[in-house]
């Protein structure tokens, strides 16, 4: 293992020889980045692993990202915003190095934008680069008929919101500390947000919500658009229990992980979320901060 950590951070670890890559194939300015990641793999003795969509040009006879079937590339490239890297988070193996490369907007959770590549490359290849390790959080939806679900995880947000009509819907908060249960309250509105800290720069954040610094253990319970003066986002130790329900009619009510993946869900059921068992690891450089992309990005205290 090469380089070394900030602040007690782990290194990432070198050499990088299965790369793996994701990206919107209709980016502009995509095609130029694979070309430079074939390009760096051949010299440097690297096998890139594409996802289906991004095997052509140069990476035409590239194996997909699916021929490693699990097994956890060295590296995970991201060229896109922060939806391609949210989604290339699923399609790995959790506690895989992910560096994002800001081909987007806003581009929060990426460690580069596209004009740094060659660089960023560079330093990581001399043993600049460290691994910011974030919390995630788990959902497991229990059918009124008792039977559970597939269990989805977020690295942002888990959100309970309606797909259909414009209609609110009023749901239950309770929290398990171990033995112990605590009936939180219950609102009525358009839905709920529960955000991990890297996700309280996100939807929650628009929703009204606190930022909260990333190596926090806690959630931040946003509500969406509620019904009543009373109702204010909470901020929640990560651990125990968390149990969402809808008390009434709750027809096309959905579950949303990371605005990827979507659960619909019936009435009665009920959504239990827990803290994520892995954590999603990020690439980071000597000198990036968590302020310091709070300001760039969100021009926070400028």
């Amino acid at each position: 293992m090469s380089g070394s950590g900030i602040d007690g951070a782990p290194p990432l670890a070198l050499p990088l020889k299965r790369i793996g890559v994701v990206g919107r194939q209709a980016t502009e300015g995509i095609d130029q980045m694979l070309a430079f990641l074939q390009r760096m793999a051949s010299d440097s003795g690297a096998r890139l692993f594409p996802e289906s969509s991004l095997r052509r040009g140069p990476l035409a006879d590239a194996a997909p990202l699916s021929a490693l079937e699990g097994e956890a590339p060295d590296l995970l490239v991201s060229l896109g915003g922060d939806g391609t890297l949210l989604r290339g988070a699923t399609l790995v193996p959790r506690g895989t190095p992910i560096l994002g490369v800001n081909l987007g907007h806003l581009g929060f959770l990426t460690s580069l934008p596209a004009s740094d590549l060659e660089e960023g490359v560079r330093a990581l290849q001399e043993g600049q680069g460290w691994l910011d390790l974030r919390n995630t959080v788990e959902a497991t939806v229990t059918r009124n008929s008792g039977d559970e679900d597939t269990e989805v995880w977020a690295l942002n947000d888990l959100v309970l919101h309606k797909g259909g009509v414009a209609r609110v819907v009023r749901l239950s908060l309770t929290i398990g500390w171990g033995e112990r249960v605590e009936e939180i309250g219950s609102f009525s509105g358009d839905g709920i947000i529960v955000a991990t800290p890297t996700g309280s720069t996100a939807y929650s954040l628009s929703a009204g919500g606190p930022i909260l610094v990333p190596d926090m253990s806690s959630w931040v319970v946003t509500p969406i658009s509620p019904h009543t003066l009373a109702m204010r986002p909470l901020v929640l130790p990560a651990r125990g229990r968390l149990t969402i329900k809808a008390l009434d009619r709750a027809e096309e009510l959905v579950l949303t992980a990371d605005g990827q993946t979507g659960l619909p869900l019936s009435p009665g059921d009920r959504v239990v979320i827990r803290p994520g068992r892995e954590r999603v690891a990020l690439v980071r450089f000597p000198g990036q901060t968590f302020f310091d992309t709070l300001q760039r990005k969100l021009n926070w205290a400028l």
